[in-house]
């Protein structure tokens, strides 16, 4: 395994990352194509190496600039493009992916016909979004025009970009000779989708200020796209409340779980000491590395949560 480059995330290249490629991709089609003389210590002699990159592995953003699909908007899954269902929140202003997943389920699956649940008021009767593939992918990109690196090229467009497809470019991939006839050609990196999710689900269930998503923008949108009376805005007069949902935990609950966390130990080499990460007078987390994310997330939630939030829950 080479690690080939790291870009850092605030200042990274976007689109103009294929310029840093371009030596890469030069060295994989010689790999593929005529090989490299390589030395077998073992036999004392010389033999021609053949590789070929199978996918590339990266986090949701890196994806979106090596694969030339932009992981923004309403169409930023890189499987249904144009094809889901997405929408933006009225009151977030988020595109919102709520309710895309039920397409994919058995055709006579009983959620299918839940108005309740997912939705309010929506039927899905339609099937998956079809899977394209290698080489019909190639055929879409190839219609796309070169862009200009450089300065300005994070300003060109290609016409109704957002509106049926969202390229931003031919990635620089398309010319490995082998490439279309992968049938995959990019991974997420589970590590950043477990510390994300982790986030979301912690912070809201501990009801952390300014960090949980269940916020007076969330309730609101809950009216307009959920049946959900009990999670809706109780006015009084001039006074709006924000009744406690089945999901957040009590004061008392949320101390109980960081004195919990406080306590832990777990043996050499499973995950770094998490009871020093943990400050129970301010009620928080700090200093988590990825690995810790990945316990959390694997191991501690189940236990932490399950004896405290409600059975459905």
């Amino acid at each position: 395994m080479f690690l080939s480059i790291v870009i850092p995330g605030p200042s990274s290249p976007g689109r103009n990352i294929d310029v840093y490629l371009h030596p890469l991709i030069d060295e994989l089609t010689q790999l593929w194509s005529s090989g490299v003389l390589t030395y077998d210590i073992s036999r004392k002699q010389n033999f021609v190496t053949i590789a070929a990159l199978m996918w590339t592995i990266n986090d949701f953003p890196a994806y979106g600039m090596i694969s030339g699909w932009s992981m923004h908007g309403k169409l930023a899954c890189p499987y249904c493009m144009e094809n889901n269902k997405a929408f933006t929140l009225t009151n977030r202003g988020k595109a919102s992916f709520s309710d895309c997943h039920r397409c994919f389920l058995p055709h006579n699956h009983k959620y299918r016909k839940n108005r309740k649940d997912f939705f309010v008021g929506r039927v899905e009767n339609d099937v998956a979004p079809p899977r394209l593939s290698g080489e019909e992918l190639f055929d879409v990109v190839s219609e796309y025009s070169e862009i200009v690196f450089g300065l300005q090229s994070g300003k060109q467009k290609f016409p109704d970009f957002g509106l049926t497809y969202n390229w931003v470019k031919r990635s620089m991939f398309w010319e490995l000779p082998y490439w279309k006839n992968n049938l995959l050609h990019h991974n997420l990196d589970v590590m950043h989708i477990e510390k994300n999710v982790f986030k979301n689900i912690f912070n809201t269930v501990m009801d952390v200020k300014g960090k949980t998503k269940d916020n007076i923008k969330a309730r609101l949108d809950v009216v307009l796209f959920c049946n959900r009376k009990n999670m809706e805005l109780v006015c009084d007069g001039s006074l709006v409340a924000k009744p406690r949902a089945s999901f957040v935990l009590e004061k008392n609950a949320q101390l109980l779980i960081y004195k919990w966390l406080k306590s832990l130990r777990f043996p050499d080499g499973h995950a770094s000491n998490i009871s020093r990460l943990v400050n129970t007078e301010e009620c928080r987390l700090y200093g988590m590395k990825s690995h810790d994310y990945h316990v959390f997330m694997q191991t501690l939630i189940p236990l932490a949560f399950r004896d405290l939030l409600p059975k459905g829950i």
